[in-house]
């Protein structure tokens, strides 16, 4: 009777051994994928400020870091602050742009629309210019005078992107589209730079010429769309942008 306790007094000790292995194994195992899980904070901090200035902010708040609790959302709930999409600020400035041209009449001489890089003005034709010409109309000033004021209250950086159909033209001031539609793009930043005082840091100017229609060139209304100058806002982070104040 004492050999059979005995027994069963040892096997009972290898099993809490066994078991006792496994356990640290387990715990070792969540230990380790809980340490995947901490991120840490000062890197990425340094690492989020290096992007932002490599875009010159416009990609900051895509790396800004949150301190929470710790708590890990379950599938399916709603995280707070999701709601807040990434294009919410473009589609801020292009409704602000919206009701400035049309508190101010001006839906008649541009166009607004939006793209990935900001929000385009576009100066529907002969607006500004006569056909073959880069002297801006006396017909085209009022409607600059005002658009000065719109992008005079923004901190956005500004293109001028001129734009021809493809029409060829060889004269001694323009021998290609090339030429008319960067002297135009030109005429127009100087005249909201040099004759409306805005900041010249601010400008860029880019010419197309016919390369970049849209609409086809077969028909005269398509060629009149292709002639066209656009005033690009370029879109900035949300403090910028919180910074518009609408005349």
């Amino acid at each position: 009777m004492t050999r059979k306790k005995a027994e069963k007094k040892e096997i009972s000790q290898e099993w809490l051994t066994t078991y006792s292995d496994m356990m640290t194994l387990l715990l070792t195992f969540f230990v380790l994928l809980y340490s995947f899980s901490i991120i840490d904070t000062i890197k990425f901090r340094k690492l989020s400020s290096s992007l932002a200035s490599a875009l010159n902010n416009s990609g900051a708040d895509m790396f800004e870091v949150y301190e929470t609790s710790g708590d890990v959302p379950v599938i399916g709930e709603e995280v707070p602050g999701s709601d807040v999409l990434p294009n919410q600020n473009g589609n801020a400035m292009y409704n602000a742009v919206t009701e400035f041209v049309n508190d101010n009449n001006l839906g008649e001489y541009v166009t607004i629309k939006e793209s990935a890089r900001g929000i385009i003005i576009e100066f529907k034709d002969r607006i500004l210019f006569d056909t073959g010409r880069a002297e801006i109309k006396n017909e085209g000033v009022p409607v600059l005078m005002k658009i000065t004021e719109l992008i005079g209250n923004m901190p956005n950086d500004i293109i001028i992107e001129g734009h021809t159909d493809n029409v060829p033209i060889s004269t001694a001031q323009f021998p290609s589209n090339w030429e008319l539609s960067s002297a135009r793009a030109l005429r127009v930043m100087w005249y909201l730079t040099e004759n409306r005082g805005l900041d010249p840091k601010r400008f860029s100017v880019q010419a197309f010429g016919e390369y970049n229609p849209i609409a086809g060139n077969d028909t005269p209304e398509g060629r009149a769309q292709n002639r066209r100058v656009n005033i690009l806002i370029l879109s900035k982070n949300d403090e910028e942008l919180n910074q518009v104040n609408m005349p």
